[in-house]
């Protein structure tokens, strides 16, 4: 499933076999999510749906997914001053997007998902941009998981749509489904959060959560194709 585990020849065959491929580029950020939940919650988010979709779609007759190495800083203006944020510029992140979408489709690779669940205003606006500058210098169009655009959001927690959950029940639930081990449990209690206390998630929400968020992304997946 993983882009870098291939070898250059494998990638030159992707463009000959009866499969279309689609590479996903899990996109995150570095910052605190509260006292219990790990920096790289939203990367962690993000690569988790693409194996997801990956999985889902091992078998199909017309898709090949592959999931490339991720884009783990992400633009963290907000989290700026707190312990543990390491954040980019916008500028920076727009020109990451744009050279690895650019390269893929110089050799023919041109089908690329963004994944990405930080979802900050700047990280959103800077995602959205991206696509489109990637369209005006290649006419390469790429695809992006937009959480407040999908048809299919309103499944979702109101605060995953609108990127309000932060560290809240939504993402510690997520969490709990794919790593519990990286959750503190003993900070959960006193934890209050804007989404409901993290201390009610459950690893069976975060599953089904995921389930909704892996359809919505091989949604994109097929609408690439």
């Amino acid at each position: 499933m993983r882009f870098a585990e291939l070898s250059s020849p494998q990638v030159a065959a992707l463009r000959q076999g009866p499969r279309v491929p689609v590479l996903l580029l899990p996109i995150g950020a570095v910052e605190p999510h509260g006292p219990h939940a790990p920096l790289g919650t939203d990367q962690l988010i993000s690569q988790s749906m693409c194996e997801r979709a990956a999985a889902r779609l091992a078998t199909d007759e017309h898709v090949r997914v592959l999931i490339l190495p991720p884009l783990g800083y992400g633009a963290a203006r907000c989290a700026a001053a707190t312990n543990g944020a390491v954040g980019i510029g916008q500028e920076t992140l727009h020109s990451l997007i744009v050279d690895v979408c650019t390269a893929l489709g110089e050799q023919g690779l041109p089908r690329v998902v963004l994944v990405d669940s930080h979802a900050a205003p700047e990280q959103l606006a800077t995602l959205r941009r991206a696509v489109h500058t990637v369209a005006l210098r290649s006419g390469q169009h790429i695809g992006h998981l937009d959480l407040a655009c999908h048809p299919a959001a309103r499944r979702l927690p109101a605060q995953l749509r609108a990127g309000q959950c932060h560290g809240g029940r939504c993402e510690t639930s997520l969490v709990l489904a794919e790593r519990p081990e990286l959750v503190d449990t003993a900070q959960l209690r006193d934890v209050a959060a804007c989404d409901g206390s993290p201390f009610e998630a459950t690893g069976a929400e975060g599953e089904s959560t995921f389930d909704t968020l892996t359809a919505m992304l091989v949604e994109v997946i097929r609408e690439l194709v």
